[in-house]
């Protein structure tokens, strides 16, 4: 079973080199889409193993597939999945130099977030976090616009630091654990050993840990890269980066908190976390009320609801099925909307909201499915985000932070009342009087990806065999989180 562990690194890495040899093939195109399938396969087969009862390692100590990770790496899969086969289409990727190198980078991409949730170190977990910070920067950058580069040199600066205060809390947990029999950066030794961990040097390091990881994850006030990254990215990398890099970010947060409240208790990062989520909520509702821009729109959504979930991080294991639930569906439904948002710009040629109006009415083809995920983002029944809302609002009354979750409902009103606004404006009315015009009943790209998103989430919420069983076998390698 070891080897599985190894075709989600490789598999991507192959293809990688393939889409550079075959820049003249028309089956480059398919690259992201096979190492996305890879990823995924992997995933769902390592979900099986440890559903019966076992973890695959690699032999060496280097890679391990826990509950968390094979789900993880199979949400990794997923979303790049939708992502990549959504942006086949060249209305949703809008692909006009270098496409060869565009899926290689995809695929680097893909194999660096599934080497961040395999890895048992948690300083290999760091440069994997770190190399997608090499990729996504070029894939940011792609158009070579004034404003995608602009936007792909802050990401660079801002991610950079973020990741380097990150390493600096990784290197005083390995300087806490010197005084152990053996020194280490594994998590599972780490999490073994830590009544032998130095509390001063754990407080500390988790502290930047999670700050570096928390810039990583776009949460307030480190987020300012994200909004500019995300809307001048293409599609399925605005998708891939809100659904999978935020994600696997929020999951290093997991990894190292598990490890600091078996030290220190879970005070100090619930408050941590409880902040960074309130506050990121707040930037979110202030800048959503007066958006203009629809891609934008979307990543202040990827803001809010990375906020909320730092909120269910910090309330502990009550909290964190419904947090592993979020992950899956808000990767989904914001691939989804990234891909159709690109059709969308492609085919009305801006991204500004008050210019694209009657999509209902003139593009039933793209308003549909926009609608429904946009039902779904908000926290819709029975899409499964409303499910983990309601999941994480009721675990914090249940631990005493009430105060927390009744402040992030009141701005969760606010986002709900701004979206509703926005969306109206893009898809409710009438076209212009006097304007000729054909409904366009086309999706612009393949629907098959984006039914079966809207599927997933719409049911997922209610298999309780395995993914209630998965979810909680994720939880309980949390346990020291509390």
């Amino acid at each position: 079973m070891s080897f599985v562990l190894w075709i989600p690194l490789v598999g991507p890495l192959v293809l990688a080199g393939l889409s550079l040899l075959l820049r003249g093939s028309a089956l480059r195109r398919f690259v992201g889409v096979a190492a996305s399938t890879a990823v995924l396969g992997s995933g769902l087969v390592l979900v099986g193993a440890v559903l019966s009862g076992s973890v695959p390692d690699s032999g060496g100590g280097m890679l391990r597939a826990d509950a968390l990770s094979a789900y993880m790496l199979s949400v990794v899969g997923a979303v790049g999945l939708i992502s990549t086969w959504g942006g086949l289409s060249s209305a949703a990727s809008s692909r006009t130099r270098d496409a060869a190198g565009y899926e290689a980078l995809i695929a680097l991409f893909l194999a660096a977030m599934s080497l961040a949730v395999l890895a048992d170190s948690i300083g290999l977990m760091w440069a994997a976090v770190e190399a997608t910070t090499i990729a996504t920067a070029f894939l940011v950058g792609h158009h070579r616009t004034r404003r995608s580069l602009e936007a792909a040199w802050k990401y660079v600066i801002l991610g950079s630091v973020g990741v380097a205060i990150a390493l600096l809390g990784i290197v005083l947990i390995y300087a806490a654990s010197v005084g152990t029999d053996t020194p280490t950066l594994s998590w599972m030794m780490l999490s073994q050993s830590a009544r032998g961990l130095d509390p001063a040097l754990i407080t500390a390091g988790g502290a930047l840990a999670v700050l570096g990881f928390a810039t990583k994850s776009g949460l307030a006030p480190m987020h300012s890269w994200l909004p500019d990254a995300h809307s001048q990215a293409p599609a399925p990398v605005s998708g891939l980066m809100s659904g999978v890099l935020l994600s696997v970010a929020l999951y290093a947060i997991l990894r190292i908190q598990s490890i600091t409240n078996l030290v220190i208790g879970p005070e100090f990062l619930r408050t941590m976390l409880s902040i960074g989520g309130l506050l990121s909520l707040l930037v979110a509702a202030s800048l959503l009320i007066r958006q203009r821009d629809y891609k934008r729109m979307l990543a202040y959504s990827s803001i809010e609801h990375m906020g909320l979930m730092a909120i269910g991080v910090a309330i502990g294991p009550a909290a964190l099925p419904s947090v592993l639930l979020y992950i899956l569906g808000h990767g989904l439904i914001k691939a989804t909307l990234f891909v159709i948002s690109g059709r969308i710009l492609k085919v009305e040629g801006t991204p500004v909201i008050t210019d694209v109006r009657a999509l209902l009415v003139r593009r039933p083809g793209l308003a549909v499915p926009w609608l429904i995920a946009m039902a779904a983002i908000v926290g819709f029944p029975p899409f499964s985000i409303f499910f983990s809302e309601v999941g994480i609002i009721m675990a914090g009354w249940s631990v005493g932070l009430g105060g927390v979750v009744g402040a992030a409902l009141v701005l969760l009103l606010v986002i709900f009342a701004a979206f509703t606004r926005l969306t109206v404006q893009m898809t409710i009315g009438a076209p212009p009087a006097g304007t000729a015009f054909t409904p366009d009943y086309s999706s612009h790209g393949p629907r098959l990806p984006i039914i079966l998103a809207l599927a997933t989430t719409a049911t997922v919420a209610f298999v309780a065999e395995p993914i209630g069983t998965l979810l909680l076998q994720a939880t309980a390698v949390l346990g020291g989180t509390n």
